[in-house]
């Protein structure tokens, strides 16, 4: 086989890879911009619901704190997004950023939180262990697990972009094969 036969396969490389790459990013930014509406949708409509605890509470951080405990009965402590106890008791922490309540079930929570990261980490579940790293973050950004967290989800990162530069490669000498 002649040096000239691969260099078709090299100029799919050189494409293939960077529109892989840029694929992820996009991906990446499109869901990092959603809004996080559905915490103050969801206290909109426990405030309609129940009219006499927004009379109470014109800040609606009761309102948030009991979406947040209802939440974390449910068992949904980092997810789904919108609709879990880390944003509800971040929310009250942004409409009152002394909340006792609120720290405190942030910082007994937090190593369960991590334990839900490792898992989501575990199962290559990299975008959505990504999103509740970035929320845990926002409760204690120099948390040392957290910085092992995010180790561990860039090595998770570089082993899928291996496996799929691996099928690339794999996918090429297929065709190439074919192709002969």
């Amino acid at each position: 086989m002649s040096r000239f036969s691969n260099a078709p396969s090299r100029r799919y490389v050189v494409i293939l890879i960077p529109a892989l790459v840029l694929l992820v990013l996009a991906g990446c930014i499109l869901h990092y911009r959603q809004p996080a509406a559905p915490a103050v949708e969801q206290a909109s409509q426990a405030a309609a619901d129940n009219p006499d605890a927004a009379a109470s509470d014109p800040s609606g951080t009761d309102i948030l704190l009991g979406l947040a405990r209802e939440a974390m009965r449910d068992g949904r402590l980092v997810a789904p997004q919108g609709s879990n106890a880390f944003e509800f008791y971040l929310s009250v922490l942004q409409l009152d950023p002394d909340n006792l309540a609120a720290k405190e079930a942030l910082r007994e929570s937090f190593s369960r939180a991590a334990e839900e990261i490792e898992l989501a980490i575990n199962r290559n579940d990299l975008e959505e262990a990504r999103r509740e790293l970035d929320l845990l973050r926002e409760f204690d950004r120099n948390n040392f697990t957290l910085s092992l967290l995010g180790g561990k989800l860039s090595a998770a990162w570089m082993l899928l972009r291996q496996q799929h530069e691996t099928e690339a490669r794999r996918i090429r000498q297929a065709n190439a094969a074919s192709a002969m």
